[in-house]
Parts: structure tokens; C-alpha cells; sequence
């Protein structure tokens, strides 16, 4: 990335002010009230946000302004949608927003093929959870969102996997100075002491697996390749990837 870029969209980068979290909360209330001032003031304060959330899609070759736009279209929707009662930070809610809008720029502008029905899953799954988030003021889980689809769970799964690229846990995804937020802000704590159990079965489920199907759950999830890749490396067709990891996935969850 241009890290020493000044100027994005002819917005001068450096002179970029911020806003603290009380001043914050006070023009969004203004905003919602219908202080059309506020709402430009509080989009002009959290452009550093977007800044900060688009540095990791740098390395897709993408032009930086275009992602800048397109990170302040969701910094727009997230000031618009985001409940003030709920005690939660703007910015805990704002950055799914603004990379939800960011990954939805880059799926669309993609060169690699996803299957229609695929994609369409997977841009219906987005709106759910957006929808869902705005309700709730937290991120919904998988089991929430195919409930509402009506969808099986594993397809909505499929659906996300095949449109998003991998990311570290640790990543850091915002910092405005003090607080840093990581990708793992971002995820659930489902710590169980009974999950142990499943853990087991999991383990015993994957060990009777075929060498290939290991392989590219191997490739997929832990190395984090997409099917395109795998099949290079594999010697085989996309499809044959799509149709062995699906019937992986598929003895993993029932190994009967």
C-alpha cells in the first residue's frame, strides 16, 4: 500500500481529524435527529477509519481510491443504521460495515468464477447479516442467518467461504490510537467445557478421510487457498475440487 499517499479522493489524508468516542455518540444523535451538519461532520471524523480498514485489501492490486469510496459508502450506512442505546462502540460496529461493503466491491469485480446459485447464497447470506446486525447492534452467527434464509447451515458456510479471502485472527483492523481492534474483537466466544466431546468426534470423523480429501481440506482451511489454487496444485478440474471437498464436509458432519 501507498502508505505515504496524502491525498485520497482529493481528501487530504494527514489533515484527517478524529473525534472522540463522547463527541462521536453526541453527533449521532444530532445526525439521527435529522442535523444533516452532524451527520457531515461525524462522516468527515471517522475517515480514518476507513483509511485504516482498507490497508488490508492493498494487496489486490486495487485502486486505492476506488476501495476509499467504497469503504465511505459503508461508513455512511453504519452512521445511518447504528442504535445509540445499545452500549457498543461506533467503531466495533462500523468496521464489519465498512469491509462488508469493501468484500462486496471486490466479489462483484472478481475474475474468478463462483457459481451463480453459489454467489447469489452468498449476497443473500451479506444482506441477512447486515440486516441482522443493525437489529441486534452484534454480529449474527451462521446458524442465525441460514435460519433465516432457510438454508441449511453447511450451504451457508460454502456460500461465504467462496467469495471472502482468509484472514489471521490477530490482524488488526483499526486503531485509533489507543485501542486497537483485531479481527478476533469481531468473533464470538463459544468456550465450552462439553465441547470437548465434539472436538473428539471431529478429530475421529476427519482421520477416515481419503489422502486427497485431506489434502484439500488441508489446502482450503488451514493454508487458505481457493479451489482455483487447490486444483493447480492438485491436478484436477475446479469442479472435481468443489465436488470432493463437499463430499468431505459432508462425512465430517455425518460420518455414519
Amino acid at each position: 500500500m501507498q502508505y505515504n499517499k496524502v491525498e485520497i479522493c482529493g481528501v487530504n489524508t494527514a489533515k484527517l481529524p478524529v473525534l472522540t468516542e463522547a463527541q462521536k455518540e453526541s453527533l449521532l444523535r444530532r445526525a439521527h435527529d435529522g442535523d444533516s451538519g452532524a451527520r457531515e461532520e461525524l462522516i468527515n471524523g471517522n475517515l480514518r477509519l476507513v483509511l485504516s480498514v482498507i490497508q488490508r485489501f492493498t494487496n489486490r492490486g486495487e485502486n486505492l481510491d476506488d476501495l476509499f469510496q467504497v469503504g465511505c459508502i459503508g461508513l455512511i450506512k453504519s452512521i445511518d443504521n447504528f442504535d445509540v442505546s445499545q452500549n457498543v462502540r461506533f467503531s466495533t460496529y462500523a468496521v464489519p460495515m465498512i469491509i462488508g461493503e469493501i468484500r462486496r466491491y471486490l466479489r462483484d469485480n472478481n475474475a474468478v468464477r463462483v457459481s451463480r446459485s453459489m454467489k447469489d447464497t452468498a449476497y443473500k447470506a451479506m444482506q441477512v447479516k447486515e440486516r441482522l446486525t443493525g437489529r441486534a447492534q452484534r454480529e449474527p452467527t451462521v446458524e442465525e442467518i441460514a435460519r433465516e434464509l432457510g438454508l441449511p447451515k453447511e450451504d451457508v458456510v460454502m456460500a461465504l467461504e467462496s467469495i471472502v479471502d482468509p484472514v489471521s485472527l490477530y490482524e488488526p483492523v483499526y486503531s485509533d490510537g489507543g485501542d486497537t481492534l483485531y479481527v478476533l474483537d469481531q468473533v464470538g466466544d463459544r468456550n465450552d467445557d462439553a465441547n470437548w466431546l465434539d472436538e473428539i468426534a471431529l478429530k475421529e470423523a476427519i482421520a477416515a478421510l481419503s489422502e486427497r480429501e485431506k489434502k484439500i481440506l488441508r489446502l482450503r482451511f488451514l493454508q487458505g487457498k481457493t479451489q482455483m489454487e487447490v486444483s493447480r496444485e492438485i491436478g484436477i478440474s475446479q469442479a472435481q475440487v468443489s465436488r470432493l471437498e463437499k463430499g468431505a464436509m459432508d462425512k465430517i458432519r455425518d460420518p455414519g
